[in-house]
């Protein structure tokens, strides 16, 4: 997992769709399936399907005891999950009520990889560093990582949580696939420069790599 000491297969499952196009039997099955492929990795974010995709991952983590143990699992923070001023963004305030609310959900005492799910202009990249710092030292995380962020977000952070002696993070989540290849410019080498993990979001293009989308539909 990036330039940690934790392992996890080449293949990680995505859980966008758990409690939307997928309910909750055929989310179980999916997971399943996974984890007797050999799988180790769960990627939820708190406003898939608005909480209900973490609460299906935690009910399965409950009654799948053997499984859980082995599972890394990951989730993200940054987008509404409400209607007030302070229900979004990577400020101290909504983070930490956000990374309450996924501990609840998934039913662990510690999430794996905690992900800024996209850049916040609005808050100081300071505040969201220390917050995830403190994060890590209570043992509520045990590491962190961004996603939809661009080069120069990357490299700011990183240079920054060096500096200020905060723990580093360790993976970036980006769109990647055949037919979006923009990070290749500057976002791959940033974090090869950091020495950070990439976790690819739509690597089979959406459906279009997999047949789904014909020439003439």
């Amino acid at each position: 997992l990036g330039n940690s000491g934790t392992i996890v297969t080449a293949w990680c499952l995505g859980t966008m769709t758990f409690g939307a196009e997928a309910d909750e039997a055929t989310s179980f099955a999916l997971m399943d399936t996974y984890a007797r492929a050999g799988g180790n990795f769960i990627d939820t974010a708190d406003v898939y399907s608005t909480g209900v995709s973490e609460q299906i991952v935690g009910r399965w983590l409950k009654t799948r005891p053997t499984e859980a143990r082995q599972m890394v699992v990951a989730t993200k923070g940054r987008f509404p999950m409400g209607l007030g001023p302070n229900d979004l963004g990577l400020s101290r305030r909504h983070l930490g009520d956000a990374l309450d609310a996924s501990l609840k959900r998934l039913g662990v005492e510690r999430i794996d990889l905690y992900q800024m799910h996209a850049w916040d202009a609005l808050t100081p990249i300071e505040e969201t560093l220390r917050f995830l710092d403190d994060a890590v030292r209570a043992g509520k995380i045990a590491y962190y990582g961004f996603s939809n962020y661009l080069g120069w977000h990357i490299t700011k952070a990183v240079q920054i949580a060096r500096f200020s002696g905060f723990t580093a993070p360790v993976t970036l989540q980006p769109h990647y696939n055949l037919l979006v290849r923009d990070i290749e410019h500057e976002i791959v080498p940033a974090c090869l420069d950091a020495g950070m993990g990439l976790l690819p979001w739509s690597p089979l293009g959406g459906g279009w790599l997999t047949g789904k989308y014909k020439r003439d539909a």
